[in-house]
């Protein structure tokens, strides 16, 4: 049986070894200058967290198999560091991660990724979530986001329903 839940300091080790394991999806999809071995390591994601990111985990028989991370940021809510064990993928635990988390915010919500990791952006597509244009796209990771220019360059943001409704609004 699946449980969804907070994950615990203690588990930010397991965590940093899920997110290495599901990125290396990424190796030679992503830039060259933008993949490094680990690609997060312990102490980055315990920076992340200092941050205020908040993860949520996927466990199965006491076992954390996936991790998604949420920030509150200005007035919106970042979906951040999505990542599925690779042996886990296609069973829907992304997908039950996405839901508890959207479930928990009324904020709008934006997604950033790597403009070639064409399946996490089909994955949130499915979901509802649309690609953002370019001008937006650099204006919201500049206002949302601290990454460098070069991950603005190689990124796409994705915005929910909520988002979008506001941003016709304006």
């Amino acid at each position: 049986m699946l449980k969804i839940r907070p994950c615990q300091p203690s588990e930010e080790p397991t965590m940093a070894d899920i997110v290495n394991d599901a990125a290396v999806a990424y190796r030679g999809h992503i830039p060259a200058d933008r993949w490094h071995e680990p690609y997060m390591p312990l102490e980055e994601l315990r920076s992340e967290i200092a941050a205020g990111v908040r993860f949520l985990g996927v466990e199965r028989a006491g076992a954390l198999l996936g991790i998604m991370g949420s920030q509150e940021v200005k007035d919106v809510t970042l979906i951040r560091h999505a990542y599925v064990r690779t042996s886990e993928r296609g069973h829907g635990l992304g997908t039950l991660l996405l839901k508890q988390l959207l479930e928990t915010t009324t904020r709008p919500v934006l997604i950033g990724t790597w403009r070639a990791a064409t399946w996490a952006i089909s994955f949130y597509e499915r979901h509802g979530f649309q690609v953002v244009g370019d001008e937006e796209k650099n204006r919201l990771l500049k206002r949302y986001w601290t990454v460098p220019d070069r991950q603005i360059e190689t990124s796409v943001v994705l915005a929910d329903a909520r988002w979008r409704a506001r941003a016709t609004a304006v």
